[in-house]
């Protein structure tokens, strides 16, 4: 198993993100679940007192109101443990995926004396919230299916109607201008950069970062264009874009090539990933098909889980999903006709194969599935091949592995403390080469490879918190190199 010459990131360099977010994000985070709770089972209360349960239905709802008490009083527990530094708690049996992989390296830590929130490094101690949390769920009998995220997911997605409608339309002009496109591979070019500049700023709304945003703030960090992609250029930290499109064009024409995304958020996040999606497949000759990646469990507020998937899809396709006062803007009068003629090829693309899912797009929360289980486990990427040989064999036939980002940048380097100039292909260890990667990250945790020392250094003197602002970011290309 690799191990990185540098230590881990954890909460006890005050210093730094992880202690900010052990201190303060994560206590909101927890908040926010218990008022998700609280809420339903309010609307439960209120439906019991008013007569409107049916008489055969009253036990039942009476006993989800007393499995929510019982949750909101260990996320409560919870909340008050961490704050004191206590020890983390194993994960319980109960049934679902990756208990003794959790158990056992807590057991190592704790064996070395960093056994509590604030001494176990902050990436294990993340993943590892997340899947205790899980297990709240599941040791019930009608909270099972519940995923305490999903209505922050779909406001803050009803949110960003303008960003996407913009989008679809701009979509749709490259459906009329198709001809002229194939007939210039550098109009080609020049589209694929504003598609990876529009995927990777569409991470800007991730909802485990944004503990106090307003919808504005929504809608100013999803503005797209030209103008608003020229000004974010310069916050990009290292470019790989022309290495990207250099790789993708000699893999050939109509060579059949599959390109994966290892999904991070649902909402805006995923409909941009649709869009570059949709983009590789129909108006370049290089991808014929892509393989999503999504979450198993509510995981990190935001990533995407098959039902989420799913829903995407739906919601796009509803007239009512987008609140009126979020209507199409001003200009843009046939937006969702475009909207639908788009998100309509995107569900023919599911029917036909051309858009896959990894795992089946059915699959419920908690499912244990070997395509995906890893994605949910504590571990960084470095040893995929002996810890998850399943999803290693397939990527490794993959025309393009795009990494989605924040948490998967993290999981690829280790989160260790690498010198900020370290290079990419160093940090991922023993999994460069092993297939193309593409990792699209906006920088919102202390890890941080391929940027220049001096660059580093003018940044740091600045006293931004650069980092992990989600100002800035990194777009980082490994090809393959070996079979």
């Amino acid at each position: 198993m690799y191990q990185a010459p540098y230590p881990p990131y954890d909460p006890t360099d005050k210093n730094s993100f992880a202690y900010e977010t052990v201190l303060k994000r994560w206590p909101i985070i927890l908040t926010n679940v218990i008022d998700n709770i609280y809420l339903h089972d309010h609307d439960l209360s209120i439906a019991l007192t008013a007569g409107d349960v049916p008489a055969a239905d009253v036990a039942r709802v009476e006993a989800q109101i007393a499995e929510g008490k019982t949750i909101i009083e260990r996320i409560g527990k919870l909340k008050y443990e961490m704050a004191r530094d206590r020890a983390l708690e194993p994960i319980p049996d109960d049934g679902e995926a990756l208990v003794d992989t959790y158990n056992t390296e807590l057991a190592r830590l704790a064996g070395e004396g960093k056994g509590t929130w604030f001494t176990v490094p902050w990436l294990y101690a993340e993943c590892y919230l997340y899947r205790l949390m899980r297990s709240y769920f599941v040791q019930t009998t009608y909270w099972r299916a519940h995923d305490p995220f999903l209505a922050s997911k779909q406001d803050t997605f009803r949110a960003s109607s303008r960003a996407i409608f913009q989008l679809a339309t701009t979509m749709h002009e490259f459906e009329r201008d198709k001809d002229t496109l194939d007939a210039d591979p550098a109009n080609l070019n020049i589209l694929f950069k504003e598609m990876i500049q529009m995927c990777l700023w569409g991470n800007a709304t991730d909802l485990s970062m944004l503990t106090h945003i307003t919808h504005e703030d929504i809608q100013h960090l999803q503005s797209v264009g030209r103008d608003a992609q020229a000004a974010r250029k310069e916050f990009i930290l290292k470019d790989d874009q022309d290495k990207v499109w250099e790789h993708l064009t000699s893999l050939g024409k109509n060579a059949g090539t599959r390109v994966d995304f290892i999904l991070d958020n649902a909402g805006f996040e995923l409909f941009t990933d649709f869009v570059f999606a949709d983009f590789l497949v129909t108006y370049t000759p290089y991808v014929s098909k892509v393989v999503f990646h999504p979450k198993l469990i509510p995981w990190f507020v935001s990533d995407v889980t098959p039902p989420d998937f799913a829903s995407t899809i739906t919601s796009l396709l509803s007239p009512t999903f987008f609140p009126p006062s979020n209507a199409a803007p001003s200009g843009l009068s046939d937006a969702r006709a475009h909207l639908r003629e788009m998100v309509e090829r995107w569900a023919a693309y599911l029917d036909s194969g051309v858009f896959e899912l990894a795992v089946l797009r059915e699959t419920p929360l908690g499912a244990s599935n070997v395509k995906a289980d890893f994605w949910t486990s504590p571990w960084p990427y470095w040893n995929m091949q002996e810890l998850a040989p399943e999803v290693f064999e397939g990527l490794k036939h993959s025309g393009l592995v795009i990494f989605k980002g924040d948490l998967n940048f993290r999981k690829l380097t280790g989160d260790v403390q690498w010198p900020a100039s370290t290079p990419f292909e160093t940090a991922v260890g023993p999994l460069a080469g092993a297939f193309p990667i593409l990792t699209l990250r906006t920088n919102k945790a202390d890890v941080v490879v391929a940027v220049d020392d001096e660059v580093a250094a003018r940044l740091d003197a600045s006293g931004e918190r650069w980092r992990f602002n989600g100002k800035y970011a990194l777009v980082l290309f490994l090809p393959k190199t070996r079979e």
